[in-house]
């Protein structure tokens, strides 16, 4: 039997080669993934695969947000869209754990969830082993920018923690990440372009719960 996890990751893996071609995203200086403070999810997808995850809308201080609840649960959301890594190279996002988790050791398959990850997915077409994706996570055992491989995907799924359990819960943090500069330091790969975009909440290897809040996400030319 699939262990269910290795199947998660390896559909993120791929879904960005499964799915119809929704074309390039046009913008000298910024491109929209994911306007959640605006109610819209265009494009966005929920793949289930370890139990439900719940993203739905929430108001906080007045201000719209994606939120997700996981029970013991494991689904993604996405977005396949190509994103020109050599106009737009930073990725912009925000997040905020409300409840976090404690999975154990994250090196280790049991131990891989996370209250809040980003992927972004590199599509390898055809060749779909040659798939890749960088999880910027919020990390319970790990200290701020550590890197390591994801237990189920290996060297094809690279972890970097962007933050860790010093961060406290309720409060936003606003990340910008250089993905370009990020692909050739941790795969030593020099990637033009991105092909899709996940987000995940998930607590189905440990049996626990986990909430986190999303703002939104878009690329950018620069960073602030």
């Amino acid at each position: 039997m699939v262990d269910p996890k290795v199947y998660l990751v390896c559909q993120i893996l791929i879904l960005v080669w499964l799915l119809p071609a929704t074309g390039w995203a046009q913008s000298d200086l910024r491109v929209d993934i994911g306007l959640f403070s605006k109610n819209d999810t265009s494009g966005w997808e929920i793949r289930e695969f370890a139990g439900t995850t719940d993203y739905s809308f929430t108001l906080v201080d007045g201000q719209q947000v994606l939120v997700a609840d996981s029970r013991q649960s494991a689904s993604a959301f996405y977005k396949k869209i190509r994103v020109d890594l050599e106009k737009t190279p930073i990725l912009n996002w925000s997040w905020r754990k409300e409840q976090s988790i404690d999975p154990g050791n994250e090196f280790d398959k049991n131990g891989d969830d996370f209250v809040a990850r980003i992927y972004v997915v590199k599509s390898g077409g055809l060749f779909f082993w040659n798939t890749v994706a960088l999880n910027y996570v919020w990390s319970y055992q790990h200290k701020r920018n550590d890197t390591w491989n994801n237990p189920f995907a290996g060297d094809k799924g690279k972890m970097l923690a962007q933050r860790d359990a010093s961060d406290p819960q309720a409060t936003w943090f606003k990340e910008q990440r250089n993905v370009a500069m990020d692909f050739k330091a941790l795969l030593g790969k020099d990637i033009r372009q991105i092909d899709g975009v996940a987000i995940m909440t998930d607590s189905d290897n440990s049996g626990l719960s986990a909430r986190a809040l999303y703002g939104d996400i878009f690329f950018s030319a620069r960073q602030e």
